[in-house]
C-alpha cells in the first residue's frame, strides 16, 4: 500500500500540471472503489483547480466548485496523460483538462476512493475526523509522543503507525525508523523515556523526507507519475530483509507479525 512518502510524491507530481487549469470532464468508468465514486464529481465540469494538498495518505483537490478526496488504496496510481490516450484495464477515472492533458487513475485491486466534499475535508468530514499530525511538521514532537504513550502497553511500532497518533508512518518506515533509532518494536510505548523518542522523532522524519526525495518505495505496485518506480527501497536496511545479515552488526534479522503487519527488526542492535 502507498504511504506517506508515496502519497507526497503522487501529489508533488500531479499538482504542477492540475493547478490554474480547467476541468473540462469527469470520466468515469467504474464507480465501484472502496466506496462508489461519489455522483457530484459530474458537477465539476467547468470548475478550476486551486490547489493540490495532502492530508496523511488523503490527496485533497481543491476546486472552485468543491474538493474531491483522493486515496490510492492497495494498488492505486495516478499518471498525467494525453486526454486521447486510449484507456487500458483498471483505467478507472479521468480528470480531464482544458489543456489536452488528464489526470487518469489505474487501480487493479479498486481499495482506492475518489470522493466529493462541498467543504474542505479537513472542517469535518469523517475520513479526515481525529487524525494525528502530520510527522513532517512542527506540531509532531517528541513531547506529543511521549505524553501520548504515557501508560500504554501497546507495542512501539503499532503505537507510531496508529493516524491517531501521528499519521503517515507507515509500516515500511516505521520498520526502518525504529532500527535506526535502536528501539525493539515489541517495547511498550509507554516504558521508552522521553529521550528516546527525543532520537526517534527526528528520524521518524529524517527517514520520511529521505524516502520523498527518493520518490518513495517500490515493492509492488507504486509507480511516480511519470511512471518511474521509487528509489528508496535501495535505502531500506530490515523491511523486507527478514532472515539476512544486520547491515550493521552482522546478526540474522528477525521476522514477526505485529498488528498483523511484518515486522523486521535486529535482536542485537535493536532494545
Amino acid at each position: 500500500m502507498p504511504e506517506l512518502p508515496e502519497v507526497e510524491v503522487s501529489r508533488r507530481g500531479i499538482e504542477p500540471h492540475l493547478v490554474g487549469q480547467t476541468i473540462t470532464q469527469i470520466i468515469v468508468r467504474d464507480t465501484r472503489l472502496r466506496w462508489p465514486v461519489s455522483p457530484e464529481l459530474n458537477e465539476l465540469a467547468g470548475a478550476q483547480i486551486l490547489a493540490v494538498e495532502r492530508r496523511a495518505k488523503y490527496l485533497i483537490i481543491h476546486t472552485t466548485q468543491g474538493y474531491v478526496i483522493v486515496h490510492l488504496g492497495m494498488s492505486g496510481a495516478l499518471r498525467v496523460i494525453p486526454s486521447a490516450t486510449p484507456a487500458v484495464k483498471h483505467d478507472h477515472i479521468d480528470l480531464v483538462l482544458q489543456s489536452g492533458w488528464s489526470l487518469r487513475y489505474n487501480d487493479p485491486r479498486r481499495f482506492g476512493c475518489w470522493l466529493y466534499s462541498a467543504e474542505h475535508p479537513s472542517s469535518g468530514h469523517p475520513l479526515l475526523q481525529g487524525l494525528g499530525p502530520e510527522p513532517l511538521t512542527d506540531a509532531f514532537t517528541a513531547d506529543i509522543l511521549y505524553q501520548s504513550s504515557r501508560g500504554r502497553q501497546q507495542a512501539i511500532k503499532t503505537f507510531i503507525m496508529d493516524n491517531h497518533i501521528v499519521v503517515g508512518v507507515g509500516n515500511i518506515y516505521a520498520n526502518e525508523a525504529l532500527f535506526k533509532a535502536g528501539i525493539h518494536p515489541q517495547r511498550a510505548a509507554g516504558r521508552i523515556s522521553l529521550k528516546r523518542y527525543q532520537q526517534l522523532v527526528p528520524i521518524i522524519k529524517d527517514t520520511l523526507t529521505k524516502a520523498i526525495a527518493q520518490g518513495g518505495t517500490t515493492l509492488q505496485d507504486f509507480t511516480q507519475v511519470d511512471g518511474q518506480p521509487g528509489y528508496f527501497k535501495q535505502e531500506l536496511m530490515v523491511y523486507g530483509r527478514g532472515g539476512k545479515m544486520c547491515m550493521v552488526c552482522r546478526t540474522r534479522l528477525k521476522e514477526i507479525r505485529l498488528g498483523q503487519r511484518s515486522t523486521v527488526y535486529c535482536p542485537r542492535c535493536q532494545r
